[in-house]
């Protein structure tokens, strides 16, 4: 499988979890981080989270799908396990 590139992720895509489950909205890609408008009585309307792009498995069909299921990305995303150090090298601002 192909690694994903952010060019390929578009603002108001949604995310699903690999089981296609809804995770939230894509509000924008910054480097190798999209952030998230996330959807749900899970989150508190309106929040905002980071994701890692290595986070996503594919990206098709208008689509943005993870790497795991929905459950599992909630908890991640909730936990903060997600958002990628913002003082890593790696990560472009």
């Amino acid at each position: 499988m192909s690694a994903i590139r952010a060019s390929q992720i578009e603002e108001h895509m949604p995310v699903l979890g690999s089981d296609g489950g809804p995770i939230g909205t894509v509000d924008r890609v910054e480097g190798r981080r999209i952030t998230l408008t996330l959807c749900g009585e899970w989150t508190g309307s309106g929040r905002h989270h980071v994701l890692p792009l290595d986070a996503v498995a594919s990206c098709d069909g208008g689509q943005v799908r993870l790497t795991m299921p929905a459950e599992q990305a909630r908890q991640q995303i909730l936990r903060g396990a997600m958002e990628p150090d913002r003082r890593s090298p790696g990560i472009e601002r």
